[in-house]
């Protein structure tokens, strides 16, 4: 209840790509390939909220899910909910990156699985909690509250690397 579709399955209308990265619809699911980049969704005033989607991401690739995330060339300022399955990065899917870290493979390449991150200001800070299948497998709290708002974005790592995104929804919370 609640869920708005973000992608409608056939257009990158309104969505902002960075450095010039190669973004396209195939079969319904966004694909990101070739060199670095991230794709941002049109709408950046994202706080309180869930965010999820179906992922596939291929062998020797590296992706991520950003909430909070601040359009701009380079890495986003935001939090990254992690996708890698097997990629030499040790930071596997499912993990915060670079706050509450899974070295553990939870999912395979070349396989689509559920990711969903909630990210919501709490008298602690900002707490941020990703599901993968249905499971919760990262859980934080940000002290600091580095992140206030912003866009929702997709990451595609390197050149060679390739990622797949279908069923895009947010859920604004209060």
């Amino acid at each position: 209840e609640g869920w708005e579709t973000i992608f409608d399955g056939e257009t990158l209308e309104g969505w902002r790509v960075s450095d010039g990265g190669t973004w396209r619809v195939e079969k319904g699911a966004i694909v990101g390939e070739g060199p670095t980049s991230h794709l941002f969704s049109p709408r950046n005033d994202y706080k309180n909220f869930e965010f999820q989607a179906r992922v596939k991401i291929g062998h020797d690739s590296n992706s991520g899910m950003y909430v909070r995330a601040a359009y701009g060339s380079g890495w986003p300022a935001g939090y990254e909910a992690q996708v890698n399955a097997d990629y030499s990065d040790p930071v596997r899917t499912g993990s915060l990156f670079g706050h509450d870290l899974i070295l553990a493979r939870l999912v395979d390449a070349e396989t689509w699985f559920d990711q969903r991150v909630r990210c919501v200001d709490e008298a602690e800070g900002t707490h941020i909690t990703i599901w993968v299948n249905g499971a919760v497998v990262a859980d934080f709290i940000d002290a600091e509250r580095q992140y206030a708002v912003g866009h929702v974005a997709l990451q595609q790592h390197h050149d060679g690397s390739r990622v797949y995104y279908k069923d895009l929804q947010v859920r604004e919370l209060p």
